[in-house]
């Protein structure tokens, strides 16, 4: 387990996994903007706007899961102190808080229409904005520590009781009377949109995904680097110093 875990195992995986998860990303994006733009209809109350919802919901959904995705690394590194978590969790973070903002700016172009406001204090859109903050804190907690080891274990601990946001959001709209619509697709049941708007969903989502996958392999390949470079310097300048 420890071996599959380390910076080695990962650079010999991620060489092979980067061209496929990138490849993948540009095959659904090419995809998702046919089915979302073309081949799928305009819907019967929203019209032309409704193709908002093919990049606002999936960076939803990349919001949430990126986030749950940096607790169990950060879960990872307090358990067993392992230095890829810990750069897991500090990738994970920023890349997390882009999804999050174009889920809140989409929502507001998508909410001026429909509720005749960019901004409502509705409570998914709340928590949502909250789940954002929550991004933002996690990132300049790390960067306020020089030291990499203290910073992983106090922004692992802040991501683990941030967690909490999470079911906020997902059950919002059963728990409160808000403006937001529930569920269309994570449902018990049937999914209630219609398979011409289901399909480019998916097929967004998928991009969406494999970008996020791309970006996650790509960030900690670049920071597993920078911290080797970073213990050569150190060395040699121990090396001239003696």
């Amino acid at each position: 387990m420890q071996y599959l875990i380390t910076p080695q195992s990962f650079n010999k995986y991620s060489r092979l996994l980067l061209p496929i998860f990138s490849a993948a990303a540009c095959i659904f994006f090419l995809a998702g903007i046919y089915f979302a733009l073309i081949a799928s209809p305009p819907d019967y109350q929203q019209g032309e706007t409704v193709r908002i919802m093919y990049v606002h919901v999936p960076s939803a959904w990349l919001s949430l899961g990126v986030y749950l995705s940096l607790t169990l690394s950060a879960a990872s590194y307090l358990i067993w102190r392992n230095p890829l978590s810990g750069i897991f969790l500090k990738c994970s973070i920023p890349i997390g808080a882009i999804f999050c903002l174009i889920c809140l700016i989409t929502g507001a172009l998508w909410g001026r229409p429909i509720w005749g406001v960019y901004w409502a204090w509705d409570a998914r859109l709340t928590s949502m904005l909250v789940l954002f903050f929550l991004y933002l804190g996690l990132y300049i907690l790390y960067m306020s520590y020089e030291d990499e080891e203290k910073a992983s274990r106090a922004t692992a601990v802040l991501a683990i009781i941030g967690v909490v946001n999470l079911p906020v959001i997902r059950f919002s709209v059963k728990w409160w009377n808000t403006l937001h619509q529930p569920a269309s697709v994570m449902r018990l049941d049937k999914p209630a949109l219609s398979p011409e708007m289901l399909v480019p969903l998916l097929v967004m989502f998928a991009f969406f995904l494999f970008l996020f996958l791309s970006l996650l392999l790509l960030s900690v390949k670049t920071e597993i680097l920078k911290r080797k470079n970073r213990r050569v310097s150190a060395n040699i300048i121990l090396q001239q110093n003696k």
